[in-house]
């Protein structure tokens, strides 16, 4: 029915409050926009239970998915109220059981609820005991008492607020303490400012041992040993002083030793591999074996490695399908002493100290295409890259800093289809972009053939359906290397009672959209469900099996000023709820022709519930201050705004589209379209109910 648009989550909270007021007989379809889990970390091997709070109802929340393996959460029932009314519930407790054996590290969830999927909440999975901040701790006088080890939970709540704990440690002993609480706010959707936090610590008598600040992204981590035995006091504020309820923080603190990346950080697959952890309060760990299967899939995925103290925390390894290669001890700092390697393959080094440069040779035909992808600080390494490629006399052919996937920069380098201009040597030249350097520099560089392909992302991570209605999911294209076809789309592992009608991106096109119908009598579900594309093959393909791509959700973010972002995230889900503001939407047609340089008009009817009267705003493209996020019509084809009736203010139900088509407009045959209903809940967030699918063709002139 209605395709509840995407929102963030985040980490706030406020005690368990239910407001127990009868809603309007009909109010906006608003989802649960959750903004805080409180704690926001669990331990593994433990049941406990958080309060989730939400800027929108979670009465009548039934089921909570959750992302990974080894992680269940159930909702603590809620008493029904006396009188039958629906209260207006915006906090909710929720009981998470972590298995012995689950990664530690963030998690994603959400809940199903009546009035639609929620957005995408966080919990951190810790190895130690969880300690909530309790009381008043805002001074060394009052700070609160903990025993190490243990994962410290607690929120930056106001403005001046300072967190104070103490501890005793013993001389020599390593201390770390990591920091989660800017990193879970980047898919909050209406929070408009971000915490910065600092974390200190102290001596008894006060005296400054160690601070941090921004070490990842903005999130603080200490490493460090205690200098004598007695008490210590850890602080953290924000660096500005400021404060909000839902600046929720976790603070994993002991004296295990922390794995932050390792070296080299490719790793081929089927064969021992030896390499060094790099980190904190490692002088024992030596060398490692890692061992990869042969079936693990190419890419970056998390790794505990066998250190002699035991497992260690999760850390990034990029499994690398193709040859590897690993910078050797002599210096390759310049074109004259480049390391030969072949192409394609997965290159790992260092950039070891501040200024270091390195080089690779390799030798290329003309006319034969690469492309060079830098992984580095998306796999949790310190470098920053600049990314060159050379002549062999040093003349710069192509440059990289940062680059862009998927909506999304990345502060990692991409030279993508470099033409080689002729027979002979080429050189790959890295450094930091700032001249940094160190241990922590690690990089992989990824050399390949340059072939056509396609990536697709969702505009959305959640569709709302109810009953008898319909949403629509809008699928949208990035080409690379000159890859222009079809792209047919496809949805698996819909909820019972769904059913969907998928729709295709046409060649050389951008969007296309899926529509999903549920039955008259869909129970109330929620799955989460993948959407793949497959490219339509052609006489003109080239050989072998046609291409594919499993399509990335984003969530949709409120920016300050009003702006509409997107943040990755793992899941889209597809909720049946119950009966909504907009109960069915009729069109006059399903299908329109029309002629180059002509126009149609479909009208379009809506079913209001009662008691709704909020304005509804028809479209065929979805869009916001001008940017338009979802548009599957077919090239040349427009909504004609002067002709069509899109604004439908009170208890109005009636409008139309009228599209036409540009003189030059191309043949198209049969293009899937909805047809949307959209209401606001906020300036950014709409409520988007679809129409059965509207097939529209252009005909040659």
């Amino acid at each position: 029915m209605f395709h509840h648009r995407p929102l963030p989550v985040i980490f706030g909270f406020a005690a368990i409050l239910l407001t127990v007021a009868a809603l309007p007989p009909a109010a906006v379809a608003q989802y649960p926009m959750l903004m805080g889990l409180k704690p926001v970390a669990a331990q593994v091997g433990q049941t406990s239970e958080h309060t989730i709070s939400s800027r929108y109802n979670l009465y009548g929340a039934h089921k909570v998915l959750v992302t990974g393996r080894g992680v269940t959460a159930e909702i603590v029932p809620v008493a029904k109220p006396k009188d039958g009314k629906t209260p207006n519930l915006t906090t909710l407790k929720l009981k998470f059981t972590i298995a012995p054996d689950a990664l530690p590290g963030v998690r994603d969830f959400r809940l199903a609820t009546p009035r639609g999927a929620s957005t995408v909440g966080q919990i951190v999975i810790v190895r130690d005991r969880v300690v909530s901040e309790t009381g008043n701790n805002d001074s060394a006088a009052k700070a609160q008492a903990i025993t190490l080890p243990a994962t410290i939970c607690g929120a930056i709540e106001k403005a001046e607020d300072v967190d104070i704990f103490k501890f005793t440690a013993s001389k020599g002993q390593p201390l770390s303490f990591h920091v989660r609480s800017q990193r879970l706010q980047d898919r909050i959707h209406d929070l408009q400012k971000h915490v910065d936090p600092i974390l200190t610590l102290r001596s008894a008598t006060g005296s400054t041992l160690a601070s941090s600040d921004n070490y990842h992204f903005a999130d603080p981590f200490l490493a460090t040993t205690a200098p004598a035995d007695g008490e210590y006091t850890l602080e953290i504020r924000d660096v500005r002083y400021q404060g909000n309820s839902h600046w929720q923080y976790s603070i994993e603190s002991h004296s295990r030793p922390v794995v932050e990346t390792i070296h080299p950080l490719a790793v081929a697959l089927g064969r021992d591999v030896m390499l060094a952890p790099v980190g904190h309060h490692l002088a024992a760990a030596g060398t490692l074996k890692i061992n990869l299967p042969a079936d693990t899939p190419a890419g970056q995925s998390w790794q505990r490695l066998a250190l002699a103290s035991g497992p260690s925390n999760p850390v990034r390894v990029v499994a690398s399908s193709l040859p590897t290669a690993v910078e050797g001890g002599a210096g390759n700092n310049d074109v004259k002493s480049a390391q030969p390697v072949a192409v394609p393959s997965t290159i790992s080094g260092r950039i070891e100290s501040e200024s270091d440069i390195d080089c690779y040779v390799f030798e290329a035909k003309k006319g034969e295409k690469y492309t060079f992808e830098v992984v580095a600080r998306r796999a949790g390494s310190a470098l920053d890259p600049h990314l060159r490629i050379l002549d062999s006399t040093g003349k710069q052919l192509s440059l990289n800093d940062d680059f862009r996937r998927l909506k999304r920069l990345t502060q990692d380098s991409q030279v993508e289809n470099f033409s080689v201009p002729a027979d002979g040597k080429y050189v790959i030249e890295i450094r930091d972009v700032h001249l940094r350097g160190g241990p922590r520099h690690v990089y992989a560089i990824r050399t390949t053939k340059a072939v056509p392909y396609f990536e697709l992302f969702l505009d959305s991570d959640k569709t709302q359906l109810t009953p008898a209605t319909h949403g629509v999911i809008f699928v949208r294209s990035e080409r690379h290397n000159g890859f222009a076809g079809a792209i047919d789309l496809a949805v698996d592992h819909l909820p019972p009672g769904v059913t969907a009608r998928c729709g295709r991106i046409l060649a050389n096109g951008t969007d296309g959209c899926i529509i999903l119908s549920a039955d008259a009598d869909a129970k109330p579900a929620i799955s989460n469900i993948s959407v793949t594309g497959t490219e339509i093959q052609t006489a003109k393909s080239p050989s072998g099996p046609p291409l594919t791509d499993i399509a990335r959700p984003m969530q949709e973010t409120y920016m300050p000023g009003g702006g509409r972002n997107h943040w990755p995230v793992h899941t889209h889900a597809v909720n049946v709820g119950e009966r909504s503001d907009i109960r069915s939407i009729q069109l006059s047609t399903q299908a329109v022709t029309l002629k180059p340089g002509g126009s149609t008009t479909i009208k379009v009817n809506f079913e209001r519930a009662p008691g709704f009267t909020k304005n509804v705003t028809l479209d065929v493209m979805f869009q916001h201050l001008g940017t338009v996020y979802g548009n599957s019509l077919p090239k040349g084809v427009t909504i004609d705004a002067g002709a069509s009736k899109t604004l439908i203010t009170g208890k109005a139900s009636q409008g139309q589209i009228v599209l036409k088509a540009a003189k030059d407009a191309p043949p198209v045959k049969m293009q899937q379209v909805s047809v949307m209903a959209n209401i606001s809940i906020n300036f950014v967030m709409k409520a988007t109910f679809s129409s059965p699918p509207l097939m529209v063709t252009v005909t040659k002139p």
